[in-house]
């Protein structure tokens, strides 16, 4: 049967108030419109759901087992109702982020902690990656939010700015740089490098500048991660140009150094970047703002 949702919640009112005037009230209508919705309910399940007196009205036994299927019914939909408002708020639902080894290593999982803990029925689905293939999975709609070297261009997406990092130079104990204030790119270029694999920002930026230079970087190593640069320059195979964040606290604690570099480049930008003109969702959109807040672009 095609039971009609304004009828039913005029039933429950019915049953709740003890009368079809009581019913028109709390609905703000005639109470002739109540009792015409009443009986067209009865005419469509078949039978009376109510006793008619003078004071007011009683369930039939009918009337009882339909309430009870009515009751249940219009709680549901309540639920359902509440979990759409939820949705609607950004309160559930689930947001697909490409980021970074680099904001990964040094930001976001504290800004993630934090974002859940306010938006707990929010579920989030990160995926590590070089900034060149973050702002392909933007342009291909595979994830919501991106987060990319401000070294990458991001084409025509729209940028917001996430957070400053500050590149440097990690040399194994003991090696000649490791005394020096700072380092420039030509200091850099004389030595053997560890580095990413093909398609980390930080090195495609490298390459171009010794390129400009006329200088082809020495490359000794190329590896998945910044632990395991870190392990090659641990064990003297080259220096490596890192986020500050994914030295610093290495550097306490390992046998390496950190040395700052003399380059405008190497302080740089981390770009949050979304598709332009694009509608996003209730969830995704509380993420960019809480991301793009909290004094995190600092």
């Amino acid at each position: 049967m095609n039971y009609d949702l304004q009828s039913l919640l005029l039933f429950k009112s019915v049953v709740s108030s003890g009368s079809l005037a009581g019913a028109a009230e709390i609905h703000n209508t005639a109470a002739s419109a109540v009792s015409r919705r009443i009986a067209d309910l009865e005419v469509q399940v078949g039978t009376a759901l109510f006793y008619r007196q003078r004071r007011g009205v009683e369930l039939t036994p009918a009337g009882e087992e339909f309430l009870s299927h009515v009751s249940a019914l219009l709680n549901r939909i309540e639920r359902m109702d509440q979990a759409m408002e939820d949705f609607a708020d950004g309160l559930k639902g689930v947001v697909r982020i490409a980021a970074n080894t680099s904001s990964i290593t040094q930001f976001l999982p504290e800004d993630l902690a934090a974002f859940v803990n306010d938006f707990p029925g929010v579920r989030i689905k990160l995926v590590e990656m070089f900034s060149t293939d973050v702002i392909a999975q933007i342009r291909l709609g595979h994830a919501d939010i991106g987060i990319c070297s401000g070294l990458t261009s991001p084409g025509d997406l729209e940028t917001t700015l996430y957070r400053r990092d500050t590149l440097v130079l990690a040399v194994p104990e003991g090696h000649p740089l490791a005394s020096r204030s700072s380092v420039s790119l030509e200091d850099i270029l004389d030595q053997d490098i560890v580095s990413l694999q093909d398609g980390s920002s930080i090195q495609a930026y490298v390459d171009a500048q010794a390129e400009a230079q006329g200088r082809i970087p020495k490359t000794r190593v190329q590896v998945m991660s910044f632990d395991g640069v870190r392990r090659m320059v641990e064990a003297h195979l080259g220096v490596a140009i890192l986020p500050q964040g994914a030295v610093l606290d290495a550097a306490r604690d390992s046998k390496l150094s950190m040395v700052p570099i003399s380059e405008p480049w190497a302080e740089r930008e981390l770009l949050l970047v979304r598709k332009p003109n694009i509608q996003p969702g209730r969830a995704s959109r509380a993420m960019f703002e809480y991301l793009t807040g909290h004094d995190n672009a600092k």
